[in-house]
């Protein structure tokens, strides 16, 4: 379980392909805290610790993760938005974030607000995943609030803060993105899929 609120950037220092298996190594600031089997979110897909070796560690992407998320993307050297898992009894400053990334989204539109940075961003709406004005989405790991929620479309604005410490900063035009959508949202579109 993670909140949405990113720790730090790690670097991508290698990448090894193994059958349909992804490794992938990360140099980080919080590498020295972590330890073999713990669970880290990267870009807001919730991956395991396999190897340490000073300020470096390694996790595997599966097919499953690879196929549904922007992962598999990645090049040495991109930075990556990492969250350590939360603790019980701390704070919930974000929202509740699983990890398990529901798809991806293209970034159709950057626009300067005078103070804040919106991001628009669009995905293949299949009735399970929706947002809401004023809801909450995950991209790349980050919990944001929903505005300008369309069927397939949303925007959300980003403050200085956020844009300078996460990877928002290097999206463009046509960047592909990790979504996790609300988990409460998801239930609620289930039941009523379900009810017909």
């Amino acid at each position: 379980m993670f909140t949405g609120i990113i720790e730090t950037l790690g670097i991508v220092k290698g990448i090894e392909r193994e059958k349909e298996n992804l490794h992938l190594t990360i140099r980080s600031t919080i590498t020295n805290e972590l330890k073999i089997d713990q669970s880290v979110a990267h870009n807001g897909v919730c991956l395991t610790v396999v190897a340490i070796d000073k300020d470096e560690y390694t996790v595997t992407a599966i097919k499953e993760t690879l196929d549904k998320t922007n992962i598999g993307d990645l090049q040495i050297g991109d930075e990556i938005n990492l969250e350590r898992a939360m603790k019980l009894g701390a704070r919930l400053d974000g929202h509740i974030v699983q990890g398990h990334v529901d798809g991806t989204g293209v970034c159709k539109n950057i626009e300067d607000a005078e103070g804040s940075t919106v991001f628009t961003f669009s995905y293949d709406f299949d009735g399970s995943n929706v947002t809401i004005e004023k809801g909450s989405i995950t991209i790349n790991g980050v919990s944001l609030t929903v505005v300008n929620s369309k069927k397939d479309e949303f925007s959300v604005a980003i403050i200085p803060y956020t844009y300078e410490h996460t990877t928002f900063k290097n999206f463009k035009i046509g960047t592909k993105v990790n979504l996790e959508f609300d988990v409460i949202g998801k239930y609620v579109a289930r039941l009523h899929a379900l009810r017909g």
